[in-house]
C-alpha cells in the first residue's frame, strides 16, 4: 500500500521502462492468448553447453520429453536422479515443472525443484516462471512467494496467477504486497493484473486503497478496458460507493452484460431496488442482451417489494422465452421471489412444474408458508422433502422450519423439530441452535431455550442476545439481566446494539432505573443512541422507570423518529396520567406527516382513559374508523370500555360492549369491572363478573377483584363463598408484592413483610406518619384491610401493605432529595395512595409510584392520577 501511494504521488515515476514499451492493444493481445500455449512456446535462455557429450545430452533430453508426453512423472524423478547437471537441457526441466503444475504434483515438483539447486541451474526468469506456477497450482503459496522473492520473473501472467492464488486462499494482503513488488519490478502489467488485485482491496473493504488503484489504472490507459471496468464496478459497489460505481458506469466506453448485471445487482443488493430496475430497462433498451445473472438480480429486487410483483411476472415471461426454465438458479430465485412477495399459488405453481428440485427450492417453499402463517404446510413440506424427495434438510431449511414455528407459537412441532437436529447430528451447528432458542423463547418455554443455551459449546453474540431478550419478553426480568451481568463479566463477546435492546425492557420492567442508567452510559460511550432501535428502547425504559422528564429529552435528540418513536413517547405520557400532553404529541405526529397505526391510537386511548379525557378520546375513538379507515381491534374497544368505566358512566360502558360488532374478551368486561369496583357497583360488577368467569374461569385474577369488591362492601359471605371457589378449583392468588431499587440492589417486601433488616425503623416510621396523619384529620380507609376484623386489626393490616414498607424503606435509606421509585405488581389500594399523597407533603420527598395499571406521581400532597386510577 505505501509503494502503491508513493508511486501514485510521485510526478517522476514511470512504471514500464523504455525497453519494455508495449502499446495497451498489444497488452491486451497477449492476455487472450490461453497460458498453456505460453507456456508451452515459451522462449528459454539455456546455461552454456560446452564440455558436453552432445549423443548424453540428446539421449536423457528425448527420454525426459517422452515421459512428459505419457505423463509418467515416478520415471522423470527416476531419471533425473541417475542424471547429471550437464545431461539436461534446462529447457527440458521447464516441461518436466509444466507437468507438474498440470498434474498438481507438488512431491515430483518438489524432486525437480531439488534437482534444480542441487545442480546448480542457473534459475532465470522463464524457469522461474515455471517454479512459480508449479508451487501456485499445488497450493503451495509460500514457496511460489519465496521464488518470486529470488527470482526476477517478467511475464504478467504468473504473477497475476499468484495474486488470483493469494486472493483465492484468503490472504488479500498478500495478493495486495505482491501487486506492490509487481509494481516496482518494472514488470508490464495487463488488465487481468487490476482485476486480480482489485478483488483484493474489496474484500479487505479498503476503500482507499482500492480508490489509489483506480487512479493508477487511469494513469496507465487501462480506463477504457471494459475488464478493468467491471473490477472497479464490483469494488466500488460491494464497499456501498454507489455513486463512484455508477461514474466508473457512465465513463466506460464498452459496456458488456457483466457491467450491466454489476450495476442492477448492485443497486438491489444495497437497498435501491427502484433504481436497480431502471437499471435493467435501461439495459434492455440499450440493445443488450441479458442473461441467466440479470434475471436472478431482477427477480431479487421483486422480491424486496411485494408492489414489483407484476414486474417479476412479466421478467418471468421473458425467462421462459429465453429457456431459462431448465436452469436451477432460475427456478429458485423465482421461486423465492413469488413466496416473498405473497403470491404462494404461483410459487407451488414454480415448485411443482420442477424437474429437479432441490433443498434451495424446498428452503425458499417452506420460507414462503412460514411467512404467510401456514406453519402446518410448512412442517408438512419439512417432512416431506426427505421421507418422499429422499433430499437431506441443511441448516437455512432447518432454520426457516424453526422460524415458523416460532412465528406461530408452535412448540410441540418445534420440539420435533429438535428431535430431528439431534437425531442428525446437527445440534452443535452454532446457527441451528440460536434458531432454536429464538424458537423456545418465543414459544414462552425458557427452560428448553435455557437447556439449548448451556449446551452449546460455542457460542455468538447473537445467542446471548437471543437468551436475554428471551428472558426479558417472557416477563423474567431478573434472570435477563443476570446474564446481562454475565455476559459482561465474561468479557468474551462484547455487547451490540441488539443486547442493549434487549436488556432495557427488562430494567422497564423492574423499574431498575440505576441499572438503567448505566446502561444508558455505556450506550453513549459506544454511539449506539445513533441506532433509532436503541433510542426507542431507552426513551421506553425511562418513561417506564418513572423518569418521564428524561424520557422527553432523549426523545427530543433522537435525530430521525419513527412511528415507533412517537408511540413510546405518547404511550409514557399516558401511563403517567398527562393525556393532554399525549394528545398534543399525537397530533404532533400527524402534522409532522408519519400516519399513526393501530398501535398509536390504543396509546392515545389509553392516555385519555388514564386522565379522564372521554371526549377526547371518543374523538379519537372516531378519527382511526373514519379517516384513518383502522377498523377497531380488542385493544381499541377495551380503552373505550375503561374510558367510560373509569369515569363512571357505567351504564353506557355496558351498552358500549354489548353493540360491539365483534364479540368482547375477558379483557374488556374486566375493565367494566374494575370501574364496578372504582365506583361500588356490587350488582353490575355481579352481572360483569359472571361474564368474565365464563370466557376466563382459570384466571385467579378476576375472582380475587369480585371478592376485593364484596369485602369493600363488607359482604363477608359473598367474599367467603368466592374464596371456596377459587379453592375448589384448585386457582392461586398471585401474591402482592412491591420493591425499590436502593443502591443498584432491589429491596422485595410483600404484605406483612417482616423479614426484611430495617423492619423495625420502617414500622416505626409508618407509625408516626399515620399519627400525623389523624392529627390533621385524615381517617384510615380501613375498607381496604379487606379483612372481616375490629377496626384496629383492620389499620394494622393496612400499615403492612407491601407499597408502604417500600415506600418507608426509601425515605429511610436513599439520599436527601433524591426521588423515591416503587413499584407493585398489583393495582394500588386507596389508603396506601392516601398515605402516600401524605407522606410526600410531610418529607418533602417526590414519591413515583408504579402499579399494574399506571404511574402515581405523589409531590407536595398531590397524586398525577387526580382520582382517575
Amino acid at each position: 500500500m505505501a509503494m502503491l501511494s508513493a508511486n501514485l504521488s510521485s510526478s517522476s515515476f514511470s512504471f514500464v521502462p523504455s525497453r519494455r514499451s508495449q502499446t495497451h492493444k498489444e497488452t491486451a493481445s497477449v492476455t487472450r492468448v490461453r497460458k498453456d500455449s505460453i507456456f508451452n512456446k515459451a522462449s528459454l535462455r539455456t546455461a552454456s553447453i560446452e564440455h558436453r557429450d552432445p549423443q548424453t545430452l540428446t539421449d536423457a533430453n528425448t527420454r525426459l520429453r517422452r515421459l512428459c508426453e505419457s505423463g509418467d512423472l515416478e520415471n522423470i524423478v527416476k531419471l533425473l536422479r541417475a542424471s547429471r547437471k550437464y545431461d539436461i537441457d534446462p529447457r527440458t526441466l521447464c516441461s518436466v515443472l509444466q507437468l507438474c503444475a498440470d498434474t498438481r504434483s507438488l512431491k515430483h515438483g518438489k524432486e525437480v525443484d531439488s534437482f534444480i539447486r542441487r545442480n546448480g541451474f542457473v534459475v532465470d526468469s522463464n524457469m522461474g516462471s515455471k517454479l512459480a506456477l508449479m508451487y501456485t497450482n499445488c497450493g503451495d503459496l509460500r514457496e511460489a512467494r519465496r521464488v518470486f522473492d529470488q527470482v526476477e520473473i517478467e511475464k504478467a501472467l504468473f504473477w497475476n496467477i499468484l495474486m488470483n492464488e493469494l486472493a483465492k486462499a484468503g490472504d488479500f494482503s498478500g495478493s495486495i504486497e505482491l501487486f506492490e513488488k509487481m509494481m516496482g519490478s518494472g514488470v508490464v502489467m495487463d488488465s487481468y493484473t487490476f482485476s486480480c488485485v482489485s478483488k483484493s482491496f474489496s474484500s479487505l473493504r479498503s476503500v482507499d486503497g482500492g480508490e489509489q488503484l483506480h487512479g493508477y489504472v487511469l494513469k496507465l490507459g487501462f480506463g477504457e478496458c471494459s475488464s478493468v471496468g467491471n473490477s472497479l464496478l464490483a469494488f466500488y459497489l460491494k464497499n456501498g460507493r454507489l455513486d463512484s460505481a455508477r461514474k466508473v458506469f457512465d465513463e466506460m466506453t464498452e459496456r458488456d452484460v457483466i457491467s450491466w448485471n454489476s450495476m442492477i445487482n448492485g443497486y438491489v443488493s444495497n437497498g435501491l431496488t427502484e433504481q436497480g430496475l431502471y437499471m435493467f430497462v435501461e439495459m434492455l433498451c440499450s440493445g443488450i442482451e441479458f442473461d441467466l445473472a440479470t434475471v436472478v438480480s431482477v427477480f431479487a429486487g421483486c422480491a424486496d417489494d411485494s408492489c414489483l410483483v407484476s414486474l417479476g411476472r412479466a421478467v418471468h415471461g421473458i425467462g421462459l422465452k429465453a429457456c431459462m426454465s431448465r436452469e436451477d438458479r432460475f427456478c429458485n430465485t423465482l421461486l423465492d421471489m413469488y413466496s416473498k412477495c405473497g403470491d404462494l399459488d404461483s410459487a407451488k405453481a414454480v415448485f411443482r412444474e420442477m424437474s429437479d428440485r432441490s433443498v434451495v427450492s424446498y428452503t425458499s417453499m417452506i420460507a414462503g408458508y412460514a411467512r404467510e402463517g401456514l406453519a402446518g404446510e410448512a412442517v408438512k413440506l419439512f417432512s416431506e422433502m426427505e421421507e418422499e424427495e429422499g433430499i437431506s434438510p441443511d441448516v437455512y431449511t432447518v432454520t426457516a422450519v424453526l422460524n415458523c414455528c416460532a412465528r406461530n407459537r408452535l412448540l410441540e412441532e418445534g420440539k420435533r423439530v429438535h428431535e430431528w437436529i439431534k437425531e442428525n447430528d446437527m445440534g452443535f451447528d452454532i446457527f441451528l441452535s440460536n434458531a432454536l432458542m429464538d424458537m423456545y423463547a418465543k414459544c414462552g418455554s425458557m427452560g428448553e431455550a435455557e437447556i439449548v443455551f448451556s449446551e452449546m459449546p460455542v457460542r455468538d453474540i447473537i445467542s446471548w442476545n437471543t437468551i436475554i431478550g428471551g428472558y426479558s419478553k417472557n416477563c423474567y426480568a431478573n434472570e435477563a439481566l443476570s446474564l446481562f451481568n454475565l455476559l459482561l463479566e465474561e468479557k468474551r463477546f462484547v455487547p451490540d446494539e441488539r443486547t442493549v435492546v434487549c436488556v432495557l425492557p427488562a430494567c422497564a420492567s423492574l423499574s431498575a432505573f440505576d441499572k438503567g442508567r448505566e446502561i444508558h452510559g455505556y450506550i453513549m460511550r459506544n454511539g449506539f443512541f445513533r441506532d433509532r432501535h436503541v433510542a426507542n428502547s431507552l426513551v421506553d425504559m425511562y418513561a417506564k422507570c418513572g423518569a418521564l422528564l428524561l424520557a422527553r429529552l432523549l426523545f427530543n435528540e433522537i435525530a430521525s423518529k419513527d412511528l415507533v418513536s412517537w408511540t413510546v413517547m405518547i404511550a409514557g405520557y399516558g401511563m403517567h396520567g398527562f393525556g393532554k400532553e399525549a394528545i398534543a404529541l399525537f397530533n404532533q405526529k400527524r402534522r409532522e406527516g408519519i400516519e399513526p397505526d393501530e398501535i398509536s391510537f390504543v396509546s392515545v386511548l389509553y392516555a385519555c382513559s388514564h386522565s379522564g379525557l372521554v371526549d377526547e378520546g371518543w374523538r379519537f375513538f372516531n378519527i382511526m374508523r373514519h379517516e384513518c379507515k383502522i377498523e377497531p381491534t380488542l385493544e381499541h374497544y377495551a380503552c373505550v370500555v375503561d374510558m367510560l368505566a373509569r369515569t363512571g358512566d357505567l351504564s353506557k360502558a355496558y351498552r358500549f360492549i354489548e353493540n360491539m360488532p365483534i364479540p368482547p374478551d375477558a379483557t374488556i368486561w374486566g375493565a367494566l369491572l374494575c370501574g364496578c369496583r372504582i365506583h361500588h357497583d356490587v350488582k353490575l360488577a355481579e352481572r360483569v363478573a359472571e361474564r368474565v368467569f365464563e370466557l376466563e374461569p382459570e384466571n385467579t385474577g378476576y375472582y380475587v377483584l369480585m371478592a376485593n369488591i364484596y369485602a369493600e362492601a363488607e359482604k363477608w359471605e359473598e367474599v367467603k363463598r368466592l374464596r371456596k371457589r377459587i379453592g375448589q378449583r384448585g386457582l392461586r392468588k398471585n401474591p402482592g408484592c412491591s420493591w425499590i431499587e436502593i443502591k443498584g440492589r432491589v429491596n422485595i417486601f410483600v404484605a406483612g413483610d417482616s423479614s426484611h433488616p430495617e423492619t423495625e425503623n420502617i414500622e416505626a416510621l409508618l407509625r408516626r406518619v399515620r399519627a400525623r396523619m389523624r392529627e390533621e384529620g385524615y381517617s384510615p380507609q380501613t375498607k381496604y384491610a379487606l379483612i372481616d376484623a375490629e377496626e384496629m386489626e383492620k389499620e394494622e393490616a393496612l400499615c403492612g401493605h407491601s407499597e408502604k414498607l417500600a415506600m418507608g424503606l426509601g425515605i429511610l435509606t436513599s439520599g436527601h432529595g433524591k426521588i423515591i421509585r416503587v413499584t407493585k405488581n398489583l393495582r394500588v389500594c386507596g389508603d396506601c395512595h392516601e398515605m402516600a399523597k401524605f407522606m410526600s407533603k410531610l418529607t418533602g420527598r417526590e414519591i413515583v409510584l408504579r402499579d399494574s395499571n399506571r404511574f402515581h406521581h405523589f409531590k407536595d400532597g398531590h397524586c398525577s392520577c387526580r382520582g382517575f386510577w
